[in-house]
């Protein structure tokens, strides 16, 4: 009887190591916002109006709420990524689109920290960031209204630089009877809703352009989980 428990024990010991090195050992998850300059939730007779015209631009933010990236924890810190390619974002008869970039990156963030959140945006939005031109640093502020992204309702600053401002779609909204997503997220979500967005702005250096664009159904709120082992790939 007592080989068998020990027997059984082993087999126990041996399926809890198996399982642990399954489970990554950092990973971050947490909230995500975007705005766009063309409507992202639209009808395709409002998007065929638009593309080529609008939607060049893009301010993307990952608030992070816990977890870390490459070993260095991120929890409670935000990063930005402001974007203006040569075609519509999304644009599908335009699967080359180069762009440019600026990250906004959360100053109250340490050393590593600073190099850690640009990593994790350049892994989550790929060859949207490839080309960086300029990495600044500012207070980034994400808040959700009541915590919840169904609500719509959202506020990102960073500080004087760059501000979304989204609210819940309502019926209103709705203007030919034939809205859905259009363009999708720019970056890998879990969960992502489109919002309308009551302001989308970026005034800062690096682009050789601002913008603020007002009243549109060009936003999205969403959450993210992430897998850090790629921090290391």
């Amino acid at each position: 009887m007592r080989m068998i428990l020990c027997a059984a024990a082993l087999m126990g010991a041996a399926a809890l190591v198996s399982s642990a090195a399954s489970i990554p050992a950092d990973g971050l998850t947490g909230n995500y916002i975007e705005a766009r300059t063309a409507d992202v939730y639209t009808g395709p007779c409002f998007a065929n109006g638009e593309i080529e015209m609008n939607g060049r631009e893009a301010v993307f933010a990952w608030k992070i709420a816990g977890g870390s990236w490459g070993g260095v924890n991120l929890a409670g810190l935000a990063v930005v990524g402001v974007v203006h390619a040569e075609h519509t974002l999304g644009n599908p008869y335009e699967p080359l689109n180069p762009a440019v970039a600026v990250l906004i990156v959360d100053s109250r963030a340490g050393a590593a920290q600073r190099v850690a959140l640009v990593s994790f945006a350049k892994a989550q939005a790929g060859i949207l960031l490839d080309h960086v031109l300029r990495i600044d640093y500012q207070p980034v502020e994400l808040t959700i209204e009541n915590g919840n992204i169904h609500g719509g309702a959202a506020t990102l600053t960073a500080g004087t630089m760059a501000t979304i401002r989204t609210r819940a779609m309502n019926s209103g909204d709705h203007i030919c009877g034939n809205e859905d997503v259009f363009y999708p997220p720019l970056n890998k979500l879990e969960h992502s809703m489109p919002a309308y967005a009551i302001e989308d702005s970026y005034q800062g250096d690096g682009l050789g352009e601002t913008w603020t664009s007002m009243y549109r159904r060009s936003g999205f709120l969403g959450t993210f989980q992430v897998d850090a082992t790629v921090a290391t790939d």
